[in-house]
């Protein structure tokens, strides 16, 4: 799948009580939304359970879930996430370059662009717009230095149109709407 100029992806997969649901909301560069796909509500029954017995939870994430709403869904240019269970897997199937970001309680860095290593491998800050802290990002296991450079670049420009962790606000709000039946 070729992505889409400048957009990010963001995908989010939550459950409660062994039910588990997926999002994924494409945005462009402004965070308007260009497409959106969820999958049903999951609930394996009791002999699934047994049979996948600890696996179950990473199967029905990695192989029911992300795959199928990969395959309906146009490649942004980043997956962003919020779950590091997912991030190697949601690389690995997209093939798109991925990030799990979060807010940081660090105080801002020089300028915009800036990326500052922190103790955790694979770990770094990333100072995405002038004012505001940085963005703690995690990248896959073997992430090259010039992917994260690039995906630093990307959250820096897409930052100046709109607030990057401001979608995960909106998936939130579309799962609980989803979940009481809402269209």
């Amino acid at each position: 799948m070729a992505s889409q100029n400048n957009s990010l992806g963001y995908m989010v997969i939550e459950g409660e009580g062994g039910q588990l649901r997926g999002i994924a909301l494409i945005t462009d560069a402004r965070g308007i939304p260009v497409d959106f796909r969820y999958t049903d509500l999951i609930r394996p029954k009791k002999l699934e359970r047994i049979l996948y017995g600890d696996s179950w939870n990473t199967y029905f994430k990695e192989e029911i879930i992300l795959e199928s709403i990969l395959e309906a869904v146009e490649a942004p240019s980043l997956w962003i996430c919020n779950d590091s269970e997912i991030l190697s897997p949601l690389r690995t199937l997209s093939k798109v370059k991925t990030v799990l970001l979060d807010e940081s309680p660090h105080v801002p860095l020089d300028a915009a662009g800036t990326i500052e290593n922190t103790a955790d491998p694979g770990v770094f800050l990333i100072q995405a717009d002038r004012n505001g802290a940085p963005l703690m990002a995690e990248f896959p296991e073997g992430t090259r230095t010039d992917e994260i450079q690039q995906t630093a670049s990307l959250l820096t420009k897409n930052a100046e149109t709109m607030s990057l962790l401001e979608p995960f606000g909106r998936i939130q709000r579309l799962m609980s709407a989803l979940a009481s039946g809402a269209e």
